[in-house]
């Protein structure tokens, strides 16, 4: 009896051309990933009219702002291993819907408890979307392109965080802050649809479990026309499997020491993101902006996140991960302190914002980046995981602590002078690992399956 032809997954996607199917697949989980960041962000942006209407202290948002990252956490890694279970489509289509509707009911908000609950509850459902979106995005990329097609699909992210911030600028004055929420509940609804009928499940994940082969065999087809796929074709896919607890293995073979300083580098520079994101507006409008300025002024470090993401992968591909993070944290220490310079130019203003999205939020990728290049493949997805799982922890006690210090009336200057010592750490911890980082042998970034 002949032999039934056996097709790759793995290799065929990774030696095929990059195409309008993969970019399709890319600009449907940016689409969500967009709404991801504008719905993360959209508190940071409304507060200030909040507090205003309602005549609330600043302060008593603080715990508000710590909500949503803290479902994160739990959202993150609860549906990253549901979709590990039953796949990435209908896990991101769900969850898109999911906080879109919890947005929706953020806009009925009527006291600080309850959009404390509605932002910890939306933010379990934000949780899942940026890591299986990612990699969905990477296991539909080809070898050659997938770290560039996964950080311009984290790109997407700040993006949406951006344009929130010129959606909110734009509503609020006409319309109020609820309407901010009601954009941003209704447009991930028609996401949610679109995704429901053009976004497809992972080729690895169906070619792993026996699944769907129709679908299999109509995806890769796209990827790869040429490719000799029949009816008896049989799909394989490789797939590394390795003894005791993945966690563990982070502290094996020398890898401790890198292992803890990554996890200090994402605390202290996501506990800066989340800062800088939830409070920027509200300190900008104390300070005696108009709610729009303040509004902008907290966009404006997002558009530099969105800049910063692109130039700084460029930066490293030519030059490495030590000396371009690690200058990077140094300008971004250098901005953040200046932000709270009283008498400061609004024009100096947006520029010094700018750089500090630009060194803080835009590196953010990078440092994930660089997990994914130190780990070996078997290891990867653990290693990112728990370093973001550790720089969430960051993002909850940063906003909450800046609510307190706001509480005790520290001044803007020193609120932000406090606030650029976490990038100083960074900088001061990426220069070590020149010392600590030792070369392996590590294959080339997604040459095995993301299934699990």
């Amino acid at each position: 009896m002949q032999p039934a032809n056996r097709i790759n997954v793995s290799d065929l996607i990774d030696h095929a051309p990059l195409g309008a199917f993969q970019i399709g697949v890319c600009f449907l989980c940016g689409l969500s990933l967009i709404m991801d960041g504008f719905d993360t962000q959209a508190m940071g942006y409304v507060a200030p009219a909040i507090i205003q209407q309602w005549k609330i202290p600043s302060a008593s948002l603080g715990p508000v702002f710590g909500a949503a990252p803290l479902g994160v956490l739990f959202g993150s890694l609860a549906f990253s291993i549901l979709a590990d279970k039953i796949g990435r489509r209908p896990v991101l289509i769900a969850l898109t819907l999911f906080f879109s509707v919890l947005t929706i009911l953020t806009a009925r908000a009527g006291s600080v408890n309850e959009l404390l609950v509605l932002r910890f509850i939306a933010g379990m459902g934000l949780g899942g979307i940026i890591p299986n979106a990612t990699a969905l995005v990477g296991e539909f990329s080809p070898r050659g392109v997938r770290i560039f097609m996964m950080m311009l699909a984290t790109n997407f992210f700040n993006a949406g965080a951006a344009f929130g911030g010129f959606v909110s600028a734009w509503l609020i004055p006409s319309f109020g802050w609820r309407s901010v929420f009601y954009f941003g509940g209704i447009v991930p609804l028609v996401v949610g649809a679109l995704m429901l009928f053009l976004l497809p499940e992972s080729i690895q994940f169906l070619a792993l479990r026996g699944r769907q082969s129709d679908n299999v065999r109509k995806w890769l087809k796209r990827i790869a026309p040429q490719a000799p796929i029949n009816g008896s074709t049989q799909f394989v896919v490789r797939e590394h499997k390795h003894a005791g607890m993945p966690f563990l293995q982070l502290f094996r073979q020398g890898r401790a020491t890198m292992t803890i300083l990554l996890w200090v580098i994402n605390f202290m520079n996501l506990l800066n993101v989340f800062l800088l994101a939830s409070w920027l507006p509200t300190v900008m409008k104390g300070a005696g902006y108009s709610t729009s300025t303040a509004v902008l002024v907290g966009t404006t470090l997002q558009v530099g996140a969105v800049v910063g993401t692109l130039v700084l992968g460029w930066l490293i591909e030519k030059l490495g991960f030590v000396p371009v993070l690690s200058t990077c944290f140094v300008v971004a220490c250098i901005n953040v302190a200046l932000i709270g310079k009283p008498g400061l130019p609004l024009i100096l203003l947006f520029a010094v914002v700018f750089v500090a999205g630009w060194c803080i939020t835009g590196a953010q990728p990078g440092v994930n980046a660089l997990s994914a290049t130190y780990y070996p493949t078997n290891l990867r997805s653990t290693g990112i995981g728990w370093g973001l799982g550790v720089g969430r922890i960051g993002a909850i006690v940063g906003p909450v602590v800046a609510g307190e210090l706001i509480g005790l009336r520290w001044s803007s200057q020193a609120l932000f002078i406090a606030a650029a010592i976490p990038a100083l750490i960074s900088a001061l911890l990426v220069f070590s690992l020149r010392w600590v980082a030792k070369p392996q042998a590590i294959p080339a970034i997604g040459t095995e399956v993301l299934a699990h």
